[in-house]
């Protein structure tokens, strides 16, 4: 496994996957540790995306070519505009996703970039050196490791 990376992403959730999506894209060398990559992208029991403030966040997100937008439209079961029957200034674009397909969008969305190594594990250590980080690993099923230039 390659040891040196440009950025380190702890955590494979919406903020991490955006993060590991985002820097991927922009040329960067990329690891994303997580602790079960079969969980990345989750959503939590309300399988919401959007809303009044959520909702803006999600379009600005979008609008920067993140993945959440993207995940959504190809797994949402339902679009609703929120506050309907309220000015427009308080409307918010909602959509109901089917949790299981987006986080299986994420990931295969995730699986695109060739720059991205999902390392299943945690991160247990991160001390500071002359030419950046060095890294202590656990991963999934072994003890811990050392890796430096992270």
């Amino acid at each position: 496994m390659k040891s040196e990376f440009d950025i380190l992403v702890i955590g494979g959730g919406h903020a991490g996957a955006e993060a590991a999506w985002a820097a991927s894209r922009l040329g960067a060398s990329v690891a994303m540790v997580t602790l079960d990559p079969t969980r990345i992208g989750q959503m939590s029991c309300n399988p919401a995306i959007g809303g009044l403030a959520k909702g803006q966040m999600v379009r600005e997100i979008d609008a920067l070519g993140g993945l959440m937008g993207l995940a959504s439209d190809a797994t949402g079961i339902q679009f609703r505009m929120l506050n309907r029957s309220k000015g427009p200034a308080v409307w918010g674009p909602r959509a109901q996703a089917d949790k299981y397909k987006y986080a299986a969008e994420v990931q295969r969305l995730l699986g695109t970039c060739t720059n991205l190594t999902i390392i299943a594990g945690e991160v247990v250590d991160l001390t500071p050196s002359d030419d950046g980080f060095k890294v202590a690993l656990r991963f999934a099923d072994e003890a811990p490791h050392v890796h430096a230039g992270l």
